[in-house]
């Protein structure tokens, strides 16, 4: 990537697939970015830019990409597809670009070897979030890449009433509604995502579940 191509990408600011960051002083930030990516639809990750797009650049480049690249293949479970290249400013500062593609091996976590967890991350429009469970089921059920099927009974006949008066629903407002206990409603609008019926949109406080358009 040259110097007229990054600034192109800086040029439309951050969104689901293009991450800026000043520094490189937060490995554990970034690293959630870089498994964000991988778990969603892949992107770059553009360090030595301000979040008021400023193109900054690194002072010490090689120090931060030996940490980066430590922390990413440290603490990324499974391994993930990466790619890294430095754009050289006119100031002798360098912007570091990580690419990462969509995975096929989802879901992607970061490590937490101190609290002895591990955690999924998802992108959400210009933000990682922590993948739910039911996130994390679908990314597994899309990665294994077989059709899904399920039977039509009195609980997704309340579901889909349910969704013909309302936008979208919630695990625990489908459990409720439909007086299932909490876990087979999850595992049923688990499986209407991966039938293709309905649409799973993460969110930080909680997830919502639509009708698939199209």
């Amino acid at each position: 990537m040259d110097y007229r191509a990054l600034k192109e990408l800086v040029r439309q600011g951050e969104g689901t697939q293009l991450e800026f960051k000043l520094k490189s002083n937060h490995p554990e930030r970034i690293i959630r970015e870089v498994v964000a990516f991988a778990n969603t639809e892949g992107g770059k990750l553009l360090i030595g830019i301000g979040d008021d797009k400023s193109i900054q650049g690194l002072k010490h480049i090689d120090e931060d990409e030996f940490l980066l690249v430590r922390a990413i293949e440290k603490y990324c479970t499974p391994a993930i597809e990466y790619h890294i290249e430095r754009v050289p400013l006119a100031n002798e500062r360098e912007v570091l670009v990580i690419t990462v593609p969509e995975s096929e091996n989802k879901p992607h976590y970061v490590d937490d070897p101190i609290n002895e967890v591990r955690r999924a991350y998802v992108r959400v429009e210009d933000k990682a979030v922590q993948a739910s469970k039911e996130v994390r089921e679908i990314l597994k059920g899309e990665s294994v890449q077989r059709n899904f099927r399920f039977t039509y009974g009195d609980k997704e006949r309340t579901l889909m009433q349910h969704l013909d008066s309302n936008q979208s629903i919630t695990v625990d407002r489908f459990a409720n509604i439909a007086n299932i206990p909490r876990k087979m409603a999850s595992r049923t609008l688990v499986l209407l995502v991966l039938a293709n019926v309905l649409e799973v949109h993460p969110d930080e406080m909680v997830d919502h579940f639509t009708p698939r358009v199209g």
